[in-house]
Parts: structure tokens; sequence; C-alpha cells
């Protein structure tokens, strides 16, 4: 399956959003709500004391253009009241009143933006990528992209083959809806790709706006933790079939796994004000599934050497920090303790979606890797759906 890549180009949200101004805004806007004496434990135990945005807090939780009328219109209004006997003096008072009230923000105002945020996001990251790799957009034979908050058609594909100026037959390969798998997924596809062609070059962009799922009326537990929780990155990396100069990790052989019945523990679903990230607490139990299986994947990739192989490093996004302790406590007990640093390191500022596997490869990259080393790469996503990649540091 010899695959080799380049180190990643990450670009963080470059506006910084701290938990306690998370905190003061869902505080203010919900102070009876259940949680709320609960609210500043629940925003501790996350360990994310900030994050990166692509667009800043205000803007996100800023109200819509339009009225409170917006949905009724101001004629249906004003014929109710008439009917309901309001005098013409009156229904003007009323109109007026509700005219002032400010609406939330439609789908279209919440979406745009973030959009043009995630195609800017994707294009630095891309010829970041490409900087690194040392090669220019002419040499770029396939394009694979995910970016699962923004859907727009065309996408993030057709986007940045216009902004970077791609050759007219690169193959385009978007993926909306791998979300959190994004990072292992790609390269597992692009691994594929190089093998059938070893002199093909893959790039790989992935843009995520997760602030978008910040949703600022939601007042249940569930969207507070999806508040505290998300960042904004893109992340690009290119993938050869043939060793580079810049190389620094094979890829050797990829894992899928696939849970029946977990396609609504986690979703995203769309409603009249956006795009809601909706989670079930049997959610962190159902990933630690696709864990266990992946042990033994591992296990009966290396029976023949049980007792002295293991992994240098673990490069894994399972969405949560429970997940992260489950993996720990579940490692063999020959392998050394602290594998998942760089994986725990990431996490401590936000959840980057299917970004988030290249910006943990990126930290263990900058520390430092001896050649001959051996990474294992994960990522959990909605569906319950997993992928792992295993390979060696150059």
């Amino acid at each position: 399956m010899a695959a080799y890549l380049c180190p990643p180009a990450v670009i963080h949200g470059e506006h910084a959003v701290e938990t306690s101004q998370i905190v003061a805004e869902v505080r203010d806007r919900h102070p009876h709500a259940a949680w709320a004496p609960r609210i500043d434990g629940i925003a501790a135990s996350t360990g994310i004391e900030t994050r990166g945005w692509m667009l800043p807090l205000e803007t996100v939780v800023a109200p819509g253009n339009g009225s409170g009328l917006r949905t009724v219109g101001t004629g249906a209004a004003q014929d109710a009241l008439a009917r309901d006997g309001f005098t013409q003096q009156d229904v003007d008072r009323v109109i007026a009143a509700l005219e002032s009230i400010p609406g939330p923000q439609t789908v279209q105002e919440r979406t745009a933006p973030a959009w043009e945020a995630v195609q800017s996001y994707g294009e630095r990251a891309a010829r970041g990528a490409l900087q690194i790799a040392g090669l220019d957009a002419a040499d770029i034979d396939c394009l694979i992209t995910s970016h699962s908050t923004t859907p727009a058609l065309p996408g993030l594909d057709i986007a940045l083959a216009n902004k970077l100026q791609l050759r007219n037959d690169v193959m385009l390969l978007p993926a909306t809806q791998w979300a959190c798998i994004a990072g292992t997924r790609s390269l597992a596809l692009a691994a594929d790709l190089v093998a059938a062609d070893p002199d093909r070059v893959v790039l790989v962009v992935i843009a995520e706006a997760l602030s978008t799922t910040y949703q600022p009326a939601d007042h249940t537990l569930e969207s507070l933790i999806v508040r505290l929780l998300f960042a904004d990155t893109a992340v690009a990396a290119v993938v050869t079939g043939r060793p580079r100069r810049e190389s620094v990790l094979r890829l050797d052989s990829a894992w899928h796994h696939t849970l029946p019945g977990t396609q609504d523990l986690h979703r995203l679903e769309t409603r009249a004000d956006g795009t809601h990230f909706v989670m079930d607490r049997r959610g962190p139990r159902a990933v630690q599934e696709t864990v266990t299986a992946m042990w033994e994947w591992l296990r009966v990739r290396y029976q023949d050497d049980p007792d002295s192989w293991h992994p240098d490093v673990l490069l894994a996004h399972p969405g949560g920090t429970r997940v992260l302790e489950y993996m720990e406590q579940t490692m063999p007990d020959a392998w050394p303790s602290g594998l998942l640093d760089y994986s725990r390191d990431s996490y401590t500022s936000g959840n980057r979606g299917g970004a988030a596997v290249f910006d943990i490869m990126r930290r263990a990259h900058d520390a430092g890797q001896k050649p001959g080393s051996r990474a294992v790469l994960y990522a959990a996503a909605p569906g319950l759906t997993a992928t792992a990649l295993e390979g060696e540091w150059l």
C-alpha cells in the first residue's frame, strides 16, 4: 500500500474565543436553564480554555438582519390584529414594536460568511501544503476535499480548483459528509490512488467551520457542550506514490470499521436557524467499540511479533477525552505511556473534527520523530464509522 505523506499545513481559526466568553454569553442568554448552576463545572471539564474560530464570537451570536416579523410578514400580522378587533392605531403600535425586535440569523446569513471563510482558509492550507512539499499546483493530479459544516454545491473541490488554477484534467473527489473521519479516510483513499499509479500526486484539503453549529437559542445541555467543544481549522497535505525528499511518513496499511444501527448517535441536523450538532450519551461507548476493533486489527497485523511491536505514537481523534482515556486503559500493558500526548495537546484548544488528525500529526512532526518509529492514525465519526492507518516515520 506504500504511500508517502509530506508534513501537513495547518491553519487555525484566527479569532481566539475564550471559554469564559462562551460561558458569559450562554449564562446571559439562558439564565434559567436547568444546567445553569453547573455551567462553570461543565466548561472546566472540557479542558479547553480557548479555541480559534474563522469568525468572531460576536458575528456568530449576532441577530439577523430581519425583525421578529420576518416569518409571517407585516401584512399578515396586520390582518390578524385587525380581525381580532384592534384599532388601526393599536395595530400600528404592535407592528412597530414587533419590527423593533431583531430576529435570529437565517441559515443563509449564518452559512454564507462561514462558507467564504472555509474557501479562504482551505486555499491558504492548500498553498501551504504545496510549498512544504516543494510542488506547484500544476503537479497535482488529484484533489480530495472535505467540509461537512458548510454545505455547498459546487463545493470546496471546485472552489480550490479555480483558486489554485489546477490543471483541467485533475481528478476532483469531494467528500462533504466524512466529518470527523475526513483526516484518516482521505489519507486511506489517497493511498489507494497512488497504489494504482505511483506517479500520481494527491492533494488533500479539509476545512471545517465547526463554529456554525453554535446555536444561541438552543437551551439544551447538548447544545451547551457543542458550544464549548468545537474549533475551526483548515489543513492540507500532499500524498505521493514514491518517496520525496520532503516525505515524513510512509503509510503501510488502512482499516475501516462501521457499527450498524448507530447512525442516530451523533448527527448534524439542519433546522430553521441553521445547523445543529446532536449528540447522544451512548456515543462514547459506541466509539469505544471501534477502538476495541482497531486493537484487534493491530494484534492480527503484528501477531508474529506480539511482544516487541508497539506504535511509538498514536495520532487519534476519537471526539473526546473519555474515549482517549478508554484507549489508554485498553492498550496492552507492555506499550509505553504517552502515546496519546499529541492527541491530548491538540484537544486542549478544541475539537477540530475532520482536521484534527492532521493537526495532531503536525504536532508530532514538529516535536521530532525518529526514523523507523511506528505511527497509528485513528478517527471515528458520526455513523458510527472509523478509519485507522498504520505506517512508519521516515
